[in-house]
């Protein structure tokens, strides 16, 4: 949740800031600066929460975890982006504020992104 929040407001601002620039352009390089924040932070976030977990298990019993977990959220980013980049560009395009804009495509892609990576983790029996 710390994640989409910090993420979803730092693209929010970057947004509005590129909004002199052409949709195709401010799409994309909002989404490039989403993607920095939340994976820096997630990444952040995971290894401090999960430490100790790794610590106590064997190394093929974590490549196996973290490949599911790998497998899944790639499947999940395809999911996001799919529906991220389309959304933001079609709601720059009809002349929705930047921010705004950006702010409602995420929260419909991190939706469906949720959605993917959870029953991909479920299909898969990670969690």
């Amino acid at each position: 949740m710390i994640c989409f929040i910090v993420s979803a407001s730092l693209s929010a601002v970057a947004a509005q800031l590129l909004s002199d620039y052409d949709n195709y352009l401010n799409t994309t390089i909002t989404i490039i600066i989403g993607y920095i924040v939340y994976f820096g932070i997630f990444s952040s976030l995971f290894y401090w929460d999960n430490i100790e977990r790794y610590r106590a298990m064997k190394s093929n019993l974590i490549k196996k975890e973290l490949f599911a977990l790998i497998s899944s959220f790639g499947l999940g980013e395809i999911v996001y982006l799919g529906i991220r980049w389309p959304t933001l560009y079609y709601f720059l395009e009809i002349g929705i504020e930047p921010y705004l804009a950006s702010i409602i495509s995420e929260i419909i892609a991190t939706a469906c992104y949720m959605g993917s990576v959870t029953i991909f983790l479920r299909k898969t029996k990670t969690f």
